[in-house]
């Protein structure tokens, strides 16, 4: 089992009263699976991908990941843990400006002290996979979207994590580049990445292996 969520609950205290981001959800994951995770706005799809991810924490209920208890560990060692084994993609790209190409997608490397010539042929691997060779030296302001949204696959990729997050991963892009984004997820999904995507579109969905439901931070059980 890659992953196991028991019972959690996630609230925001507003004016007095508990508004509920996530309410008794329960989730297995096996490697090598790929989700949906579909729902109206506001139904929790990004909260779960970020308590998922560790970027977020909450209240009640438990958290495994590989066996080990998440919500039960020091930050430190989430913060390692998450950077060992998981890769984001975002709608909104979050590549960092000042950065070119060649290094946007080089960060997550230097978290994990690999050696320099090392680094260099992983951002190599993914500039060729990507056919980005040609804008290694860019900066994100002078590419398009789908161009971005390549980057920052091959940035969530490049220190190859066991598990892929991605939060409506083609809601900025034009049809043509939503389907090569989405076949290449399927592509990884076969060599064995697990991947969990939010997405609002039935089309995207349907490149799951199966869809789960979110209604006001529960499953919706249909």
């Amino acid at each position: 089992m890659l992953l196991e969520l028991n019972n959690i609950f996630k609230w925001v205290n507003q004016g007095g009263n508990r508004v509920f981001l996530l309410k008794d959800l329960n989730l297995e994951v096996e490697e090598g699976e790929f989700i949906s995770i579909m729902g109206p706005s506001g139904s929790g799809k990004s909260t779960l991908l970020n308590v998922i991810g560790m970027l977020d924490g909450f209240q009640e209920g438990e958290y495994k990941f590989l066996d080990e208890s998440v919500h039960a560990m020091k930050e430190k060692n989430r913060s390692k843990l998450y950077k060992e084994y998981i890769g984001f993609v975002f709608q909104a790209y979050h590549l960092i400006d000042e950065l070119t190409v060649y290094e946007n997608i080089e960060t997550p490397l230097l978290y994990k002290n690999i050696k320099s010539a090392e680094r260099k042929a992983l951002v190599a691997d993914m500039l060729d996979r990507f056919n980005i060779v040609g804008k290694k030296d860019l900066f994100p302001a002078q590419l398009s979207g789908g161009q971005q949204q390549l980057v920052g696959i091959a940035r969530a990729l490049v220190a190859k994590p066991k598990l892929i997050l991605a939060d409506e991963p083609t809601g900025n892009l034009n049809s043509n580049q939503g389907e090569e984004i989405m076949q290449l997820f399927k592509e990884l999904n076969q060599e064995g990445v697990t991947i969990i995507q939010a997405t609002h579109s039935e089309t995207n969905a349907a490149y799951g292996s199966r869809t789960l439901h979110l209604l006001d931070g529960r499953r919706d059980h249909k």
